[in-house]
């Protein structure tokens, strides 16, 4: 299950083999300069700016924590309660879109 990026967007679903937790972005905190999201690596393609907002979408984020060093102000951080808190179903118009930096 979710062996692709493309099979993870289709089925909205983590990749089940991934132990790291999911990592998340504290927007008060960010100052938008996009690092994290140009350290993502394409197979995962979690990062994406949404409206004014840099968010991170949980079924794609493997927790490998290439964003962390590339962050300067240190916003990015485990988001193991992903599931039971959730995140707005819109974050999911930008992968696949005209807007996917990944694509």
């Amino acid at each position: 299950m979710g062996g692709t990026r493309e099979e993870r967007i289709v089925q909205r679903q983590r990749n089940e083999k991934w132990k790291s937790p999911p990592l998340r972005i504290e927007m008060p905190e960010c100052i938008n300069c996009d690092a994290c999201l140009r350290a993502c690596p394409p197979q995962f393609g979690a990062i994406f700016n949404f409206g004014t907002e840099v968010v991170i979408i949980p079924e794609l984020c493997s927790g490998c924590d290439k964003c962390l060093p590339a962050c300067p102000v240190n916003c990015i951080y485990p988001f193991e309660e992903w599931q039971s808190t959730g995140y707005p179903n819109e974050w999911w118009s930008e992968p696949g879109s005209s807007n996917d930096p990944y694509l």
